[in-house]
């Protein structure tokens, strides 16, 4: 059972303590967090995860990316993998290289590294719900493949989450 775990860098305090809670429960019940290392809402789920003894697969856009030790997951995009990540990006032709490797990372949080275990939802947070930066092309993705989402900067997907892992 994995799930995307991801989010602005500029995540309120409030909502990366959420986060930080959500993903200590999901360790203890199983759960393997699928997230990017990166600060704000990744680095509130990492240590969340960790706290709660869980399994991560962090993927990172680059070796060195942001401190990553060499637990995460580096993996080289090949052609493929980043015309799928160019099909979900408004303006792929305008990012610098940098940009296309964290955006191509997005894919990876949501399939795993062979793209046969997709997450079972993502979680997040974009102002107001905007579904903005790079958080907004994995929601697009997630969308379009039907993976569930709540974005914690909606009104009311925080129960909504709630509700969906009752479910489960």
């Amino acid at each position: 059972m994995n799930y995307c775990g991801i989010g602005s860098r500029n995540t309120p305090d409030e909502v990366l303590i959420q986060m930080h809670e959500v993903a200590f429960q999901l360790a203890k019940n199983g759960w393997t967090l699928r997230s990017g290392h990166a600060d704000g809402a990744d680095m509130a789920f990492e240590l969340g995860a960790k706290a709660g003894k869980g399994n991560m697969e962090i993927y990172i856009p680059w070796r060195g990316f942001n401190g990553a030790s060499d637990q995460c997951i580096w993996t080289k995009p090949t052609e493929e993998d980043e015309q799928l990540a160019a099909k979900f990006h408004p303006a792929w032709d305008k990012l610098s290289a940098a940009a296309k490797l964290l955006m191509v990372r997005n894919t990876y949080q949501l399939f795993g590294n062979d793209y046969q275990t997709p997450s079972e939802f993502v979680i997040c947070w974009t102002p107001n719900g905007s579904g903005q930066g790079g958080t907004g092309q994995a929601i697009r993705m997630a969308n379009h493949y039907g993976i569930p989402v709540f974005d914690l900067g909606k009104r009311g997907s925080d129960q909504r989450f709630v509700n969906y892992i009752n479910a489960a």
